[in-house]
């Protein structure tokens, strides 16, 4: 969906030569989606970007899945998965620890001090939001900075690496689809301009601005693929050496790219009554949607209750990362900045005993969560496995079980 963009040096028509200063042509490659049919990009490399010299396997982690039996609701305690001492030594691909996927979508979380390998994930895009810390994002379009509150789209195929540059680490919540990741379609126009009713505009998508030339042989890459071998989750990895630097772009132009979007940026849409989720839609992937809860003026008609009703989620799992300020309806079930709570398809939830009440008359709600509706079970992943409370499932019982 981002708007067209031509960085650096490209040649006034696509598909004719463009020459390099000491002689020979630069090498074009397309990269597009859905075969030749939608989005795509043009770039313009030194070096032949097919080219390999070696390949290994890479095991790109545990991945693998357990069922959520019995059906229950979650809380998963993320910071339990790192402490920053040991995160100096970590990195932001490598490290990642797998929270809840399914056959569409994958979430982990990692905290990593120090620079990432050359990567790219060939399963699907990826959206990654910068809980704390600041890194520099280097992919084959250019650099990307990131902050507290930034959300990182990755394109499929896109290589790149993570360095953190802060005093501290940087955190990181990664959602891995296995398909595209772009604003609701309701948001655009049958061209793919962002609509007035949308809650952001293009102005607020933010892309590389120059191209990134680095220069290297023997150069490693690591890429996650699919895998039809039982065990692997549909997933595995492979480790080419290049013989140049995949950082070899001179110029690009097109309208697929990797590009930053700022959380403060998303304009809330309120009502007098309370509103749905889907208000608060941020992204869409393949069987997926994402949202953001950001600080905002809640339902102002004289008899509101500002907190959600109780809803069942008849058709999706309902995963909420709370990464800011103080979540109302959730108060006085244990979770806290850097939780986790999975809701799950099958069960009905809502705000916490209590809430109801304590929410009359507010007119403002200061809370910040990242939250993923898949259309499919999630299952636990190792990460999710070993930071569950125990508890949650009976805070609206009040504890017992």
């Amino acid at each position: 969906m981002p708007h067209y963009r031509s960085i650096g040096d490209v040649p006034r028509k696509r598909h004719t030569q463009h020459p390099r200063p000491g002689g020979g042509l630069h090498h074009e490659e397309l990269m597009g989606e859905e075969g030749f049919s939608s989005d795509s990009s043009l770039l313009y490399h030194t070096g032949v970007p097919s080219a390999i010299t070696d390949a290994t396997p890479w095991p790109p982690g545990d991945l693998t899945t357990t069922p959520n039996s019995p059906l229950l609701p979650r809380h998963f305690r993320l910071p339990l998965l790192f402490d920053d001492a040991e995160a100096k030594n970590l990195d932001a691909v490598t490290a990642r620890r797998l929270v809840l996927g399914n056959a569409d979508v994958r979430i982990s979380y990692v905290v990593a001090g120090a620079p990432s390998p050359l990567y790219r994930n060939a399963l699907g895009d990826e959206c990654v939001y910068t809980e704390a810390g600041t890194a520099t994002v280097e992919t084959v379009f250019g650099a990307l900075d990131v902050r507290p509150g930034t959300y990182l789209i990755l394109p499929r195929g896109t290589t790149h690496r993570w360095l953190p540059t802060g005093p501290g680490p940087v955190r990181c919540y990664v959602i891995e689809a296995n398909s595209h990741i772009a604003p609701p379609a309701r948001y655009l126009s049958r061209h793919g301009q962002l609509l007035e009713h949308a809650p952001y505009c293009e102005r607020d998508l933010h892309g590389p601005t120059e191209p990134l030339i680095a220069e290297g042989s023997d150069v490693e890459v690591l890429v996650k693929h699919r895998s039809s071998r039982p065990g692997d989750g549909g997933v595995t990895g492979t480790r080419y050496v290049c013989p140049t630097h995949p950082f070899d772009v001179v110029g690009w132009d097109g309208c697929l790219y990797p590009y930053t979007f700022d959380i403060a940026d998303f304009e809330p849409i309120t009502g007098r009554v309370h509103q749905p989720p889907p208000v608060h839609q941020v992204f869409e992937g393949g069987n997926f949607v994402i949202c953001n809860f950001v600080p905002r003026k809640v339902d102002y008609h004289p008899l509101a209750v500002p907190v959600p009703y109780y809803h069942s989620n008849v058709d999706s799992d309902e995963v909420m990362f709370y990464c800011g300020g103080d979540y109302e309806a959730r108060k006085g079930s244990g979770i806290a900045q850097g939780s986790v709570s999975l809701h799950p398809g099958g069960h009905a939830h809502g705000p916490q005993p209590g809430a109801v009440e304590r929410s009359l008359g507010a007119e403002f709600f200061d809370e910040l969560a990242v939250m993923v509706d898949t259309f499919r079970p999630l299952e636990l992943g190792e990460g999710g496995a070993v930071t569950d409370d125990g508890r949650y499932a009976w805070s609206w019982a009040g504890g017992a079980r």
